[in-house]
């Protein structure tokens, strides 16, 4: 459907006709409980109770089909919430079956519960209720189902999130470790986290042990684990900074055991992060127009797929608007008479969308010369904040972004260049 904005709510209210039977789902892990209205929100036969397995999938299409009997409707439209991941697999099933799925955002079916019978009170059943009345008014969002590909990154970098989360533990961890028991190895490697530092907690954990050694012995351990390793002056100073170091050396075998299993986890997220990131970049060679994004200078592949796998296909977007509203980066405005409150961004949208949008952005600042040089118009002609001139650009990437995978060209930095002034 091809709309603009300001007219969003009332084609999506027109969708909804006479002959629509209205179903509102509660989805919960293992039981749904479904409502269903007609075009004015006048209720229609009695709540549905189902489970989640395709016994119970069939029997709310055949609940269904025997209230559009009794009231003469033939069409359907069935709303829920996406809740966690539990309304995936009905709203593929009914998809399947060529029933039209929307949802609605849970934040309004909280704002809305009270419409009905001005009481804050909760149920399962209400809530169904509710979100039938919001598919009613117009209040839902379409559901679209992606292809294999996007399906596949937006699998990947869920799973790469959930890896990179337990890197970061395991070296904070690790951090933690070298604090109580060897401080001073921050002297030697500033990043505990660099190959030179890892391989000396490998060989050679504990102050102890390094006090007993010698420079060539250090240099040796150090030979085995790196192809570029350190040389002998860093191998002296770890030596003398563990005579005079100030760590723990009680429970070393306690200590040693624990960092044997931090290692370990850091060892394996490093390899999963290798491994996943490797399945992302291949899937991405599938796609037509991730090839001309990826011309743009700047733009990594994990950014990329972090935009395509949560917003799913750009080209079906119909403007760069779109994608924003879709990331929840559209304005918010609360005033009243001559009140007039603060502009916001609304974070109404998908927050891994936010923060892959930002971070591209960022990359592009930094890397491409156009978005480098409007940047700093916006800052040093404009007078614009710099978080300001960086919403603003986040903006024209996303429209960039959805013209390029619309039309299937490449990127012309020319065009970019167009919207620069001369005083840049």
């Amino acid at each position: 459907m091809n709309f603009k904005m300001q007219n969003k709510q009332n084609q999506l209210i027109e969708r909804i006709s006479s002959n629509h039977l209205i179903v509102g789902v509660d989805i919960a892990q293992q039981f749904h409980v479904a409502r269903a209205v007609n075009y004015r929100g006048i209720i229609v036969g009695d709540p549905l109770t189902f489970e989640n397995n395709e016994e119970g999938f069939m029997k709310l299409v055949n609940w269904m089909q025997d209230l559009q009997k009794l009231k003469h409707l033939n069409a359907e439209i069935v709303g829920m919430e996406p809740t966690g991941h539990y309304w995936i697999n009905l709203s593929k099933w009914l998809f399947d079956k060529g029933i039209e799925v929307v949802t609605v955002n849970p934040h309004l079916v909280k704002r809305n519960k009270e419409n009905r019978d001005n009481t804050q009170s909760k149920s399962d059943k209400k809530d169904a209720l509710v979100i039938a009345d919001m598919v009613k008014n117009g209040y839902y969002s379409f559901v679209q189902i992606s292809s294999e590909a996007f399906e596949k990154l937006r699998v990947l970098m869920s799973n790469r999130d959930v890896i990179v989360k337990r890197l970061v533990m395991a070296v904070n961890q690790i951090n933690r470790w070298v604090d109580i028991v060897f401080p001073e190895l921050r002297h030697v490697f500033k990043d505990v986290s660099c190959k030179g530092a890892i391989a000396t907690l490998r060989l050679f954990p504990t102050p102890k042990e390094i006090s007993s050694m010698t420079s060539l012995d250090i240099m040796v351990g150090w030979k085995s684990l790196m192809k570029r390793q350190p040389g002998p002056k860093k191998a002296q100073l770890l030596i003398k900074y563990a005579k005079s170091s100030i760590g723990t050396g009680q429970a070393l075998d306690a200590y040693k055991f624990h960092l044997e299993q931090l290692l370990e986890e850091y060892d394996l997220a490093e390899k999963q992060l290798e491994r996943v990131e490797q399945q992302v970049k291949e899937v991405l060679n599938k796609i037509s127009f991730a090839k001309k994004l990826l011309m743009m200078k700047g733009i990594s592949e994990i950014s990329l797929a972090g935009i395509i796998g949560e917003a799913g296909d750009l080209s079906g977007f119909s403007h760069g608007n779109s994608l924003l509203r879709h990331a929840g980066l559209h304005l918010a405005e609360a005033s009243s008479g001559k009140w007039k409150g603060q502009i916001v961004l609304s974070k109404r949208g998908r927050s891994r969308l936010r923060r892959f949008l930002y971070l591209a952005t960022m990359s592009l600042v930094m890397n491409n010369p156009e978005f480098k040089a409007i940047h700093a118009h916006n800052v040093k002609v404009k007078k614009m904040k710099k978080m300001k001139s960086i919403m603003k650009l986040i903006g024209k990437l996303a429209r960039i972004f959805v013209g390029i995978a619309r039309r299937n060209v490449s990127y012309c930095p020319s065009k970019v260049q167009e919207s620069i002034p001369l005083a840049a």
